[in-house]
């Protein structure tokens, strides 16, 4: 299931010289939380010193509790990095290679022979992406299901692509290599990732089963969270995400995770270079290698029902950024390039709420239709007392405000949609403006 993620207007900010880093990160993060684009939890460090770990918002917004430093979230596609590193280190042991044919593992897969590990790791696969199944996703993703069922969505669907070719994100590919884990293991998955990584290091608020968790640092989270509504989102089961994103965890665990690489306590420094080299579209082995003031930089976000997450690791400086969100909400890239800026002693933004103007319904109605933003995904416009609504495929309508007459943000969602016309006069598409990419929907009815 797809969020749209709440839009903000940015005002250039410029750092004092002689302002501690701390105070600033907790100032720009206090910022977002105050126009309601983030809730949740912050871990900054630098050179082994943490600057900032601390909670804004609430973790559960029906009983008024907040969250903190320890707050528990489901961190989604995070998760993939985690599974990454038990695939190289049993490379490590001799129980795989990367070389090794998805045949040897499922010999019934029609593409077995020409799918290797290492196709799964970097998404070069071409495999079916199973979480775009939309059915499954809205009925059965929130409910135990067996292997042989998530194998159904994709096993018999062509390959997008020749292996190796390109590069297309696909939980597939983790899923798979989930399975795997498990054959030549002859372990349950979630109990190796505990032997293997969460237990040596000490990774104690960490596991899988986020629908029986009891805890009272657990995070609810949210599909709407805004000071006037609510909208609870259901738990995606560890079985439905498994090895492509069904950890949960707490930013102190996951530090304790970025410590861990600078040694070779789970893997060699070969085997985290290898996850750490580009193979297509700046992706390695669950890290997108990137850059920033310079330095290499290695990143992920993580998104599930109800949360959004993202780490970013800058091992030349020692630096390491953890977000969490409960209002799955999206846009925390954004917030961690400021925070990159903070440290170093750079002009960042500050969120700054919009101001709606009012305009004329007739000008209003020229908006309604439907436009195909992707292949089976529609952005539906429709005016409702006066409102302008949309509404995308398999997700509920959420209210647009002008900013321009033609240029709308979302107050829930880090978006904004620009409608624009043809040489007949006739508004022709609209420009969904989101985490930084400008997607064009052409109108189509």
């Amino acid at each position: 299931m797809k969020n749209i993620p709440a839009a903000f207007f940015i005002i250039a900010f410029c750092p004092s010289l002689t302002a501690q880093p701390a105070v600033d990160l907790d100032k720009l993060v206090a910022a977002y939380a105050k126009n309601e684009k983030f809730n949740g939890s912050v871990l900054v460090a630098q050179k082994g010193a943490i600057l900032l770990q601390k909670g804004y918002g609430y973790k559960n917004a029906g009983n008024k509790e907040d969250n903190d430093g320890n707050t528990i979230f489901q961190v989604g596609s995070i998760t993939k990095q985690f599974t990454a590193a038990i695939i190289l280190h049993l490379q490590e042991k001799k129980k795989l290679s990367l070389q090794d044919k998805l045949s040897k593992y499922f010999p019934a897969l029609s593409f077995g022979n020409k799918v290797t590990i290492e196709h799964l790791l970097s998404h070069t696969s071409g495999i079916y992406n199973y979480t775009n199944d939309e059915s499954f996703m809205k009925t059965e993703s929130i409910k135990p299901v067996s292997q042989e069922r998530i194998l159904a969505l994709f096993k018999d669907k062509p390959l997008d692509f020749e292996p190796g070719a390109k590069f297309s994100y696909s939980n597939s590919n983790y899923i798979l290599l989930g399975y795997i884990i498990e054959k030549v293991t002859g372990k349950p998955y979630e109990q190796v990732m505990h032997e293997i990584i969460f237990t040596p290091l000490h990774m104690d608020h960490s596991g899988f089963n986020f629908t029986t968790l009891q805890s009272p640092d657990k995070a609810t989270g949210y599909f709407v969270l805004t000071k006037s509504a609510s909208t609870q989102a259901p738990v995606v089961d560890s079985s439905a995400s498994f090895a492509a994103g069904a950890i949960y965890t707490t930013v102190g665990d996951l530090y304790r995770w970025d410590r861990s690489l600078y040694t070779e306590k789970i893997i060699s420094k070969a085997s985290l270079k290898n996850a750490y080299t580009r193979r297509k579209d700046k992706y390695g082995f669950g890290w997108v290698i990137d850059s920033a003031f310079g330095k290499q930089v290695y990143q992920h976000g993580g998104g599930i029902f109800g949360f959004t997450t993202f780490i970013e690791r800058s091992p030349e400086e020692d630096i390491c950024i953890i977000l969490f969100d409960n209002k799955g909400d999206g846009g925390l890239e954004k917030m961690a390039a400021g925070m990159n800026a903070i440290l170093h002693n750079q002009p960042y933004d500050l969120p700054k709420e919009k101001i709606a103007i009012t305009v004329d319904t007739a000008i209003l109605k020229q908006y309604a239709g439907e436009y195909e933003l992707a292949p089976n995904f529609i952005l539906t416009v429709t005016l409702e007392d006066g409102k302008l609504m949309v509404q995308a495929t398999g997700q509920g309508k959420a209210e647009v405000y002008a900013e321009k007459e033609n240029f709308f943000f979302l107050k829930i969602a880090d978006a904004q949609v620009e409608f624009t016309k043809g040489v007949d006069g006739k508004t022709d598409k609209l420009i969904l403006h989101q985490n930084g990419r400008d997607m064009p929907a052409k109108k189509i009815k």
